[in-house]
């Protein structure tokens, strides 16, 4: 793998079989399947390109149970979209016959519409099949979500407008770029579980996470009137993209829309409601989203086919402990334990033990962080372990991680540790710390701890022979609230760089 090579959190998703269920159970799929069985083997006419002609699309809006939604038409010409786009329903052009008369009419048959082959794949398709065509249908409405009103551009022409790209002020590639960023930016935030069906994200604040500039203290006003059009250009993005099943979306009030020159605008300024975390009574009306497990999975899929490295747990189960030691450092809390269980699944409990032991050794920079990941998923592991760790009691590096794990699974006969080994074993557990989190409170609260309990801290600290002593002991004179404590930590930081 590439050293350059953009790298993702990693997602848990659900066994492909849930995943099928949530597509055969999205909105857009399922009435498109409707309509494709309505349409059967025998077929209905429709007009050019395969559209529903009037007389049609009343009876696929009322078979949808849509006729009493003011929107129902609109949504069953989708559903009917998605059938033609993902094969579900094949349309079949009548030949044209010159002899038999005029043009046929806007409204007259153009061809017949069958259920397509790909109808199939929904009854006895495997999960993959199922999400192969799910994600294909996707595409289509992602590209759809993208491109400009379509019905506007053809009044605009109808008052006899001439329109080219620059004049829609639409740029394709843009527009495109700018809705994978945002899906990126709900990846993200789904894969370090900062959101989910239960926070969802607001839609103020993605929105100004691609427009406000990142050392920017203070949006201006034309910056908060850029995240205002964002909003609504995200709006009838989300609205498109929610039938997939990819998002879970609550539309923007519709009394904060007021209509400027033939465009949408949110009435009341997003000044206040562009944080992470405004008040929520204030932020739902202006829309809350969050990614599903389908909308990981595709937004998983196309960052893959970009090139960026987007893992999901459990791709490191049949990979060596050194694979697991060097990922887990860098995974959510919850992520890492889910990958951890499933790698211990395929390994009894002696042999996970001594192959995370053997991953855990090391003098480089990232070995403290491997040890404590290798301290971390021990813990997750049973009695049977227990040969295998004793096996390194003696041993300066794993000694004091294996002491510990012995303790706490309530063995017997667990020998003391020298002060050497637990100096030493203080020294690589702050150094993960360190690595993994920088300068917490909780790091801070361990070094008053340390010190506190250990009269002469710094006096063996100094002379414990790790790599990163020094790098310890400065982070602790940076730590510790007392002045004379951290001035005698930075005099140790000192001495034990002068030893080397």
């Amino acid at each position: 793998m590439s050293g350059d090579r953009p790298t993702m959190p990693p997602v848990r998703l659900p066994s492909d079989a849930e995943l099928a269920r949530d597509a055969l159970s999205a909105p857009l799929l399922a009435r498109a399947a409707k309509l494709a069985r309505w349409a059967g083997e025998e077929g209905v006419p429709v007009g050019v390109g395969g559209e529903l002609l009037a007389q049609q699309l009343r009876e696929a809006t009322e078979l949808l149970g849509l006729a009493g939604d003011e929107d129902g038409d609109a949504y069953a010409m989708d559903a009917w979209q998605h059938a033609l786009d993902t094969g579900l329903v094949d349309f079949e052009e009548h030949e044209e016959d010159e002899e038999e008369g005029p043009e046929p009419g806007e409204d007259e048959p153009r061809g017949t519409a069958v259920a397509g082959e790909e109808l199939d794949t929904l009854t006895s398709g495997s999960p993959a099949d199922i999400l192969e065509l799910w994600l294909a249908g996707f595409e289509s409405v992602l590209a759809d979500a993208a491109a400009p009103d379509l019905g506007e551009i053809a009044d605009r022409i109808a008052e006899g407008e001439d329109l080219d790209l620059d004049s829609l002020d639409w740029d394709p590639e843009g527009e495109a770029d700018f809705l994978d960023g945002v899906l990126g930016n709900l990846y993200l935030l789904t894969a370090l579980e900062q959101s989910d069906a239960d926070h969802p994200v607001p839609l103020p604040a993605l929105a100004a996470s691609m427009i406000v500039p990142d050392d920017m203290d203070e949006p201006t006003d034309d910056i908060l009137e850029e995240v205002s059009d964002a909003m609504m250009r995200l709006d009838d993005q989300f609205r498109l993209l929610a039938p997939t099943g990819i998002i879970a979306y609550r539309p923007v009030d519709e009394s904060l829309i007021e209509e400027v020159d033939g465009e949408g605008h949110i009435r009341e300024s997003v000044d206040g409601v562009t944080s992470e975390s405004p008040e929520e009574e204030d932020v739902s009306r202006y829309g809350m989203v969050s990614l599903t497990a389908l909308g990981l999975l595709a937004v998983r899929d196309r960052m893959q086919e970009a090139g960026v490295d987007a893992p999901a747990v459990g791709d490191l189960a049949d990979k060596g402990a050194d694979a697991l030691l060097a990922a887990l450092p860098g995974h959510p809390e919850a992520a890492a334990r889910a990958e951890a269980e499933l790698w211990l699944a395929h390994r009894s409990p002696a042999d996970a033990a001594r192959e995370l032991l053997a991953a855990g050794r090391g003098d480089d920079l990232d070995a403290p962080s491997r040890r404590l990941a290798c301290q971390q998923t021990l813990s997750l592991v049973g009695a049977g372990a227990e040969p295998a760790v004793r096996e390194v009691l003696d041993d300066r590096e794993l000694g004091g991680l294996a002491r510990v794990w012995l303790a706490e699974h309530g063995a017997a006969d667990v020998p003391e540790p020298g002060e050497d080994m637990v100096f030493w074993l203080t020294i690589d557990t702050i150094a993960a710390q360190l690595a993994a989190s920088g300068d917490t409170d909780e790091l801070r609260g361990l070094v008053e701890s340390l010190v506190g309990q250990h009269s002469g801290f710094f006096d063996a600290a100094w002379r414990v022979d790790h790599p990163a002593t020094a790098d310890v002991l400065e982070a602790m004179g940076r730590l510790h609230p007392e002045k004379k404590v951290a001035k005698e930590a930075r005099k140790a930081a000192f001495k034990a760089r002068s030893r080397g």
